[in-house]
C-alpha cells in the first residue's frame, strides 16, 4: 500500500511538472517569441513562420504537426513517456489558443530573445524533470538524449538550430540571429533547471598534513570529507587528497583558514552543479534539524 501511494504521488508530481512547464512554454511563445517574430526553433518556430506567411493559427498548427511526431515518440520512448508527452502536446497549444489575445507582449527582439529564451528554457526544463515532453522537436530532442547521452539542453540546441537557420528565408538575418540567441539561452536554462545549479563548491585539498586539515574543516565549517591516498607526481611523496563539499560562504571561510593555517597545501575550488546527500538534499544532522 505504501509503495502504491509513493508511486501515485510520484506520478502526480510528474504530471504537475509537465502542466506547469508546458504553461510556461506556451506563455513564452505568446508573450515574447511570436510578437517579436522570433522563430526559435521547433514546431513553435514553424508555426511562427506560417503565421507570418499565411496568418495560420499557431495553436492549430502546432497541434496538427505534433500528431505524427507523437506517434514516433510513442514507438521510440515507450507508453509512459508517450502518456506524459500527450499531456504536454495537448496543453501547450491549448494554452497558446487560450492566451492568444494576452495584452502583455514584447515586440523588441532583444528583450524577446533574452526573456523568451529564459522562460522557454525554464518551462522545458520543468517538463523534462517530469519525464515528459511538450511534443514537437522537444520530443525529438528527448529521443536524441536517450540514444546519444547528450544533455537535454544541447539536444534541443541541435534540433532547433536546424529550424532557426531555415527561418532566414522568411525573416531577415537580424531576427534569425536573435532567434539563435533565444535557443542558446533556453538550452542553458534547461540544464540549469535540471541540474539545479547552485553556488556550492567542491574543494580538493592535497596535503601531507591530513589530520590538521581534517580538524580545520570540522571545526571551521562543520562539514564532512573524504580522504584519498595519493602520490605527488613531482616529489614522489605520499600525500592525501581530501574532498569536501561546502556552500559558497563556507568555502570562502575555509579558504581564509587554509591560507592562514596551511599555506603549503594545494587547494582547488570547483563549482558543483548538483549535490545529493546529507547536508544538502538531506538534513545536515541525523534525527533532527539544528
Amino acid at each position: 500500500m505504501g509503495k502504491l501511494m509513493h508511486r501515485l504521488n510520484k506520478t502526480t508530481k510528474e504530471y504537475m511538472y509537465i502542466l506547469i512547464g508546458a504553461t510556461l512554454v506556451a506563455l513564452s511563445y505568446n508573450i515574447f517569441l511570436l510578437p517579436s517574430k522570433l522563430a526559435a526553433g521547433g514546431i513553435s518556430g514553424i508555426s511562427t513562420i506560417l503565421f507570418e506567411l499565411y496568418e495560420m493559427s499557431p495553436a492549430f498548427t502546432q497541434f496538427m504537426i505534433n500528431v505524427p511526431i507523437f506517434i514516433i515518440g510513442w514507438i521510440a520512448m515507450g507508453k509512459d513517456f508517450s502518456g506524459k508527452t500527450l499531456v504536454g502536446t495537448f496543453w501547450v497549444p491549448f494554452v497558446i489558443g487560450l492566451t492568444a489575445n494576452i495584452p502583455y507582449t514584447i515586440t523588441n527582439p532583444i528583450l524577446g530573445a533574452i526573456y523568451g529564451g529564459i522562460v522557454l528554457g525554464v518551462g522545458l526544463g520543468i517538463v523534462y524533470k517530469g519525464n515528459g515532453s511538450t511534443g514537437g522537436t522537444a520530443a525529438i530532442a528527448q529521443i536524441v538524449k536517450r540514444f546519444t547521452g547528450i544533455s537535454s539542453g544541447y539536444s534541443q540546441l541541435i534540433v532547433d538550430g536546424i529550424v532557426v537557420i531555415g527561418s532566414i528565408i522568411v525573416f531577415n538575418l537580424e531576427l534569425t540571429l536573435f532567434a539563435l540567441m533565444t535557443i542558446y539561452i533556453s538550452s542553458k536554462a534547461i540544464d540549469v533547471v535540471q541540474l539545479r545549479t547552485s553556488s556550492s563548491k567542491l574543494i580538493l585539498i592535497i596535503t601531507e598534513n591530513e589530520e590538521k586539515i581534517q580538524t580545520l574543516i570540522r571545526d571551521g565549517i562543520d562539514r564532512g570529507l573524504t580522504k584519498i591516498r595519493s602520490v605527488g607526481g613531482y616529489s614522489n611523496k605520499d600525500k592525501t587528497m581530501i574532498l569536501c563539499v561546502a556552500e559558497q560562504q563556507e568555502a570562502v571561510h575555509l579558504k581564509k583558514i587554509l591560507q592562514q593555517e596551511e599555506p603549503d597545501s594545494f587547494v582547488v575550488f570547483i563549482n558543483a552543479s548538483e549535490i545529493l546527500g546529507r547536508g544538502f538534499s538531506l538534513d545536515k544532522y541525523y534525527g533532527q534539524k539544528l
